[in-house]
């Protein structure tokens, strides 16, 4: 199935040393692909950047493809993974609060990757794009259980499709830190971003706080 993760070939067996090269060379890539781009980067350059040679990277890859492949899963994995420290069931617009924040301060801590990740992903081929689309859906799914939570627990009166488009607000919102701060670290911290970015967000389902909610304030 195409949302399956693809396997890249490798002609070393050893999978602890394969991991070690890849996660040399997805650093190295990152580096690359923020500087000059997808398409003008060079396996030869990749190789230098990882620290090893042109030949040596032909032995954990088979295509340039692979690498941004590789660098997409982890991204994604790595985002994935720091978002489960978020509290999924508590339910309160707190917790909401608190998880929005861890967000968006994993995007600050991972500015680079995520840069990659917004420009570089169309350029991977039909076979491999389905699986990263699907692994940046899980993550939003994240809080559209954050926000169904809530909704459970009578802080918020949300239907299905707004709590979807909730979810992706916040999502892009986050990934917004990565790829506009050449513009926005000009003016805010992370911290003066995450307090306004939030209180936007908020501002835009005031209106669907249910009464329950808005009588306990």
């Amino acid at each position: 199935m195409l949302n399956k993760r693809r396997e890249v070939h490798a002609s070393v067996k050893d999978e602890k040393l394969v991991e070690k090269r890849r996660d040399e060379m997805i650093r190295g890539a990152v580096s690359l692909f923020t500087q000059k781009g997808y398409h003008r980067t060079t396996t030869r350059e990749i190789a230098r950047a990882a620290g090893f040679s042109i030949g040596t990277l032909y032995e954990y890859i088979r295509t340039k493809e692979d690498v941004l492949y590789l660098v997409c899963d982890s991204i994604y994995e790595q985002v994935k993974n720091q978002l489960q420290g978020m509290d999924l069931e508590k339910g309160t617009l707190e917790s909401l609060r608190l998880g929005i924040a861890h967000y968006f301060r994993v995007v600050n801590d991972m500015q680079d990757e995520v840069l990659v990740m917004y420009q570089e992903a169309k350029s991977l081929s039909k076979d491999a794009l389905p699986y990263v689309i699907r692994k940046e859906l899980e993550m939003v799914g994240m809080f559209e259980t954050l926000i169904q939570r809530c909704v459970e627990k009578g802080e918020l009166l949300l239907n299905e499709n707004q709590v979807h488009m909730f979810a992706h607000n916040i999502f892009v919102q986050g990934q917004m830190w990565g790829f506009r701060r050449w513009a926005l670290q000009k003016r805010f911290s992370i911290e003066d971003y995450i307090e306004m970015q939030t209180d936007l967000l908020f501002s835009g389902i005031k209106g669907y706080e249910t009464s329950e909610r808005k009588g306990g304030e």
